[in-house]
C-alpha cells in the first residue's frame, strides 16, 4: 500500500513537468512556425496553436494561416511576429490607414465591418455567459454605425522628443515609442490641422517636447475636442511646468490655432508629474471661452477640458435614447443617475421623470452637469457631488426611493458598497451602461443574486475598429 502511493505521488508531481518542458523544447525564442489563426485575444491580437500550444500574433485574423517567428515563450503559451502571410483569412481587407499595423489606436482596420460587428457581439455573448453565468442571455442586435470613420470628438495625443525631434502621433502597439500619422481614419479633421500647428510653432521657437525618459521638455500632450453638432473646437497642450509658466514665444501659438475653423478654446494644462495620467488638474485659459457646446439631440451639452463626454456623438444619443426605452419611465419616478459625469444620461431622463439624481466625484463635471440643466432648463434635475457607494446609501437614510437606478461606470465597473446598495434600495429597473462587457457581466451576476433578473442587453459599436464596444443592459426585479 506504501509503494503505491508513493508511486501516485511521483507521477503526479513529475507529469506536469515534462508536459512544460516538452512544449519549451518544441517552442523556443527565433522558432518558425506555421498557425492557423482561429479567435481574437482581448487586445485585438490573433490566437492561433502549435500542437495545442497557444501563440499570439498581432495584425493575424480568424481564418489566417500565417508563418510567425516566436518573439517570447512562456509556460502556457508564445508571442509571434508574422512573417508571411499564407493564406489570408476571407474576412481580411486592404486597411485605410497605412500605419495600422504600427499604431496601437485600432485593432481591427484590416476585417471587413460586418466582421467586426460580429466579434464584438461575441465578446457580449461570451462575457456573460462565462464570466456573469447567465444562460442564453437576450443580446439585442449590435447598433452599427453607419459610417465608421472621423468618429472621435475628442483625440490625446502625446508630443515627444525621440533622439533629439520632435514626435508627434499615437503610441505604437505595447510601447510608448510614437508612430506618425497624418491621415487617421478615426479623428476629426481638424486634429491634423492642430497638431502641424504646434509643430510648427516648436520648430520655430525652439520649443522641446516631453523627454519621457529624464523627465525633462516642455509640451507632453495635444488634446483636442470637437463638437460635432456645433462646430466649436477645443485645444488643450498639457505642458511638463509648474502651474502659470507659459512656453516661450506662446503668443504666436495662440495666434495661429485661434485662426483655424471652429476654434472657441484654447487652454495650458499642468501635469509635471512622472506619471502616464495625461492631464493634470490645473488648467489656464488663454484664449476663448473654458469649454465648449456640442447639440446632442434636443439639448446643449458643455464640454470642459476635465469633462467626461462620449468620444462618439452619433451612438451616444443612440446609447442614451435605448437606455430611456429600456428603462420605461414612468411621470412619478425617481431616477437616481450615478457616475453620472457631466449630467448627459440625466437630461434625458429628466424629460419623462417626476425627478433625476445625479451622482459625480468629479469636481468640476459636476459644476458643468448644473450648467447644462440651467442652460437646457431642466429644473427636475439635481447633482450630488461625492463616491456613488457613499451617497446612494444615504438615500435610504433620507427615505427617498429611487425607482430606477441609471449607471454608466469606468471600465473597472462597479464598487460592491454601491451595488449592494442597490440590492438593498430594490428599485424596480437597474440600467447598467457599461463600456466593459466583463466588468457588465461580473456586476450583473451580482445583482443576479440579490434577485434581479437581466431582461436584455444591446450592444453598440461605440468605438469602431478598435476591439472595444458599450453596453446597454437592463436588470428587473
Amino acid at each position: 500500500m506504501a509503494l503505491y502511493v508513493s508511486l501516485q505521488i511521483r507521477t503526479y508531481v513529475l507529469e506536469p513537468v515534462v508536459l512544460i518542458g516538452v512544449y519549451l523544447f518544441m517552442l523556443k525564442k527565433n522558432d518558425i512556425r506555421q498557425i492557423e489563426v482561429t479567435d481574437i485575444g482581448s487586445r485585438g491580437e490573433g490566437i492561433g496553436r502549435f500542437d495545442n500550444f497557444v501563440i499570439f500574433a498581432d495584425n493575424t485574423l480568424p481564418g489566417d494561416i500565417c508563418e510567425v517567428k516566436i518573439l517570447k515563450v512562456n509556460k502556457s503559451h508564445a508571442y509571434g511576429k508574422v512573417l508571411k502571410l499564407i493564406t489570408p483569412s476571407p474576412f481580411r481587407v486592404v486597411s485605410p490607414c497605412h500605419v495600422s499595423d504600427k499604431c496601437g489606436g485600432c485593432a481591427f482596420m484590416h476585417m471587413e465591418y460586418k466582421e467586426q460587428l460580429k466579434l464584438k457581439a461575441k465578446k457580449l455573448y461570451d462575457s456573460l455567459t462565462r464570466l456573469g453565468g447567465f444562460k442564453n442571455p437576450n443580446i439585442l442586435p449590435i447598433e452599427p454605425m453607419e459610417s465608421p470613420w472621423v468618429y472621435r470628438n475628442k483625440s490625446s495625443i502625446p508630443v515627444r522628443e525621440e533622439k533629439g525631434e520632435i514626435k508627434i502621433g499615437y503610441y505604437a502597439k505595447n510601447s510608448h515609442r510614437i508612430v506618425e500619422n497624418p491621415n487617421c481614419c478615426i479623428q476629426d479633421v481638424v486634429v491634423w490641422e492642430i497638431i502641424e500647428t504646434v509643430y510648427e510653432y516648436m520648430t520655430a521657437c525652439g520649443v522641446r517636447a516631453y523627454n519621457e525618459p529624464d523627465k525633462t521638455g516642455v509640451i507632453r500632450h495635444i488634446v483636442a475636442r470637437s463638437a460635432f453638432g456645433t462646430g466649436q473646437v477645443m485645444v488643450v497642450l498639457v505642458l511638463n511646468t509648474k502651474y502659470g509658466k507659459l512656453p516661450k514665444n506662446h503668443d504666436y501659438l495662440i495666434e495661429k490655432l485661434s485662426q483655424i475653423k471652429g476654434m472657441t478654446s484654447i487652454c495650458f494644462n499642468y501635469n509635471n508629474d512622472a506619471t502616464n495620467v495625461i492631464m493634470g488638474k490645473r488648467n489656464f485659459f488663454v484664449w476663448g471661452k473654458e469649454y465648449i457646446v456640442d447639440r446632442l439631440g434636443e439639448f446643449d451639452i458643455k464640454i470642459s477640458p476635465h469633462s467626461f463626454y462620449q468620444i462618439n456623438s452619433v451612438q451616444a444619443l443612440k446609447i442614451y435614447e435605448c437606455a430611456l426605452d429600456f428603462a420605461e419611465v414612468r411621470v412619478d419616478d425617481t431616477v437616481i443617475d450615478a457616475y453620472c459625469g457631466i449630467g448627459t444620461i440625466g437630461l434625458f431622463f429628466a424629460k419623462k421623470a417626476k425627478q433625476v439624481y445625479g451622482i459625480e466625484i468629479v469636481d468640476e463635471a459636476v459644476s458643468d452637469a448644473n450648467q447644462n440643466a440651467k442652460v437646457n432648463k431642466v429644473q427636475n434635475l439635481e447633482f450630488i457631488l461625492g463616491k456613488a457607494e457613499d451617497i446612494i446609501y444615504d438615500f435610504i437614510d433620507k427615505d427617498i426611493n429611487a425607482d430606477i437606478i441609471v449607471v454608466d461606470p469606468p471600465r473597472k465597473g462597479c464598487d460592491m458598497k454601491f451595488l449592494e446598495t442597490v440590492a438593498e434600495i430594490k428599485s424596480r429597473s437597474v440600467v447598467y451602461i457599461s463600456c466593459n462587457p466583463d466588468t457588465l457581466a461580473r456586476d450583473a451576476a451580482i445583482l443576479a443574486e440579490a434577485g434581479y433578473e437581466l431582461k436584455a442587453a444591446k450592444p453598440f459599436d461605440m468605438f469602431c475598429h478598435t476591439v472595444h464596444i458599450e453596453v446597454v443592459a437592463l436588470l428587473q426585479l
